[in-house]
């Protein structure tokens, strides 16, 4: 197997995956095929919709047709898909039913034999609602089925997928990822998150995908098993995740539910298709509800499949052009819960911030206080703990507040700043004024780092939320606190950041010991104000 990264934001990455049968390309989905009741047949899925991959249950297929399989010349004969083709192994059985008639040496060696390219050990799901001495027994029977299994495979061209269990016992899904990163599988699957989703515990889902990710081989592809629909999808590959499988499309089409990229609706409840798929560009809503139910279901089966394509596609887009954050954050907006699960990503920006890259394409947009907890603004703020010196010479820190226009100090509005710096510095060769501005989101920025990206390379919404005021004051108040320098000055704009960023700077000088003088910027008294700044520079330059 090679996967190889193509381009990536944050730990969201276009990837190709190569397999016996193809090179696929990742994000990838693979729609569930039951070969049974299939709505849409696997030549279709391929050659109407640009289905690269699809996945069917091994398990399902031992059981109903047996030998056939191999019979009729392998899988992908047999489902007349000539694709990637991924096999599960009956676990998710386990989970709804207790049990499975076949054991580890059967289901290894079936999917062997049917010609697999992804093939998945028989794991033991945790489930959701069982407690931890039950879900420590799974994620243990798990690891020793996992170490097993090399002795039982005989192939070297199938792809095998060592799923991680634990559930919503982090510590157990940490202590399983650890050890089946340990173990030479060339795919890993988070297990047991389908009862979470369907509970709309994204948050808790964030917890799941976090954690295991932080533990596992970070080259190797992560699977989400029953992650099908389009809403959770970004999340879902900005938290790592390369690989989907849905059987949601077909389920969802027979009991009338329409797909959306923001949710779901039942078709009698709509009056338009808010959708332009070949499907729905064709029909009303009223005309596909007096259709047959086999004819509705396949066209209801069809427009999901079409949502989902374009779903993985505007993900695929927002990774190369470095908007990954944006596009999760306009999905999260769309269901309360997403909301909450984007917040809880807060938990692990320094994991993400590592992953990530440091230089994009693009700019930024900075729309609230969930913004803060994005990559870029937390590089910024590490590097400037951990790297940043000021000048030597400085004896004033004056800080400055945003300007729309960037960078920065080319703004009309500091030009007169300037010659206010410059001509209080005259007098006092040794002495220096530095600069620094603060603003939404990166918080304190030095004037010689002001066109360095991307803190010039974003437009932030005004007014300011509080919590993003707050956070800004903080860091403010807290890079005077490990900086030495002998005073500081505050240009305070109360119409952008109220008295918020003043009571945090004076409070810090207090604390140090340190002179702090802060001027309120107004429109009307400008000059007044320069004027003003000049001379408390000039005094505190000659001190």
């Amino acid at each position: 197997m090679s996967f190889e990264t193509k381009e990536k934001d944050m730990l969201g990455r276009i990837g190709k995956l190569k397999t016996k049968t193809c090179t696929v390309e990742t994000p990838l989905l693979f729609p569930v095929i039951n070969p049974s009741i299939q709505p849409v047949s696997t030549k279709r899925l391929k050659e109407q919709f640009g289905f690269e991959a699809v996945i069917t249950n091994a398990y399902i297929l031992y059981k109903r047709y047996q030998n056939r399989p191999i019979e009729q010349g392998g899988l992908h004969k047999f489902l007349e898909f000539d694709g990637t083709i991924m096999t599960d192994s009956g676990a998710y059985q386990i989970l709804v039913y207790g049990n499975v008639e076949v054991n580890q040496a059967q289901i290894v060696a079936y999917q062997e034999q049917i010609g697999s390219d992804i093939a998945t050990i028989l794991d033991i799901p945790t489930g959701w609602h069982v407690k931890k001495e039950q879900a420590k027994e799974t994620v243990a029977e798990t690891l020793k089925r996992a170490k097993a299994f090399f002795k039982l495979k005989t192939r070297n061209d199938t792809l095998w997928v060592g799923p991680v269990q634990g559930g919503r016992h982090l510590d157990l899904v940490a202590k399983s990822a650890v050890a089946m990163g340990k173990l030479p599988f060339q795919i890993h699957a988070l297990g047991s998150p389908t009862e979470v989703m369907e509970s709309y515990r994204y948050d808790v889902l964030v917890d799941m995908i976090m954690t295991a990710k932080m533990n596992l081989p970070p080259e190797r592809p992560l699977h989400l098993f029953g992650a099908g629909h389009p809403h959770m999808m970004a999340l879902a590959v900005a938290l790592g995740c390369d690989l989907f499988d849905s059987a949601a499309y077909a389920l969802y089409a027979r009991e009338n539910r329409y797909m959306t990229e923001n949710g779901t609706w039942h078709l009698d409840e709509l009056d338009y298709f808010p959708c332009q798929c070949p499907k729905c560009a064709a029909s009303t809503p009223k005309t596909v509800l007096e259709l047959p139910k086999k004819e509705k279901e396949v066209f209801l089966a069809e427009h999901n499949l079409y949502v989902c394509v374009a779903e993985l596609k505007r993900i695929k887009q927002s990774i190369r052009d470095g908007r990954l954050w944006e596009h999760v954050e306009m999905r999260a907006h769309a269901h309360p819960a997403l909301l909450s699960a984007l917040k809880r990503v807060k938990e692990y920006t320094g994991f993400i911030e590592k992953y990530s890259p440091s230089v994009k394409p693009s700019g930024l947009f900075f729309f609230d206080a969930i913004g803060l907890s994005r990559p870029e603004v937390v590089h910024h703020q590490k590097r400037l703990q951990e790297n940043y010196q000021p000048p030597k010479d400085a004896k004033i820190l004056l800080l400055a507040p945003q300007t729309r226009t960037k960078p920065f100090h080319k703004a009309v509005e500091f030009k007169k700043v300037r010659q206010a710096i410059t001509h209080a510095e005259q007098n006092q060769p040794d002495s220096k004024v530095h600069v620094c501005f603060y603003a939404a989101p990166f918080s304190i920025i030095p004037i010689e780092l002001d066109e360095v990206y991307p803190l010039s390379q974003h437009e932030a919404a005004l007014p300011l939320d509080n919590e993003t005021i707050e956070h800004v004051a903080n860091q403010a108040a807290d890079y005077i606190a490990r900086t030495n320098y002998p005073s500081v000055v505050l240009l305070n704009d109360p119409k952008n950041w109220n008295t918020t960023i003043q009571k945090a700077c004076r409070k810090a000088c207090k604390t140090k010991n340190i002179k702090f003088n802060a001027l309120t910027v107004k429109a009307h008294d400008r000059k007044d104000i320069l004027a003003s700044l000049e001379n408390i520079l000039k005094t505190n330059l000659s001190e």
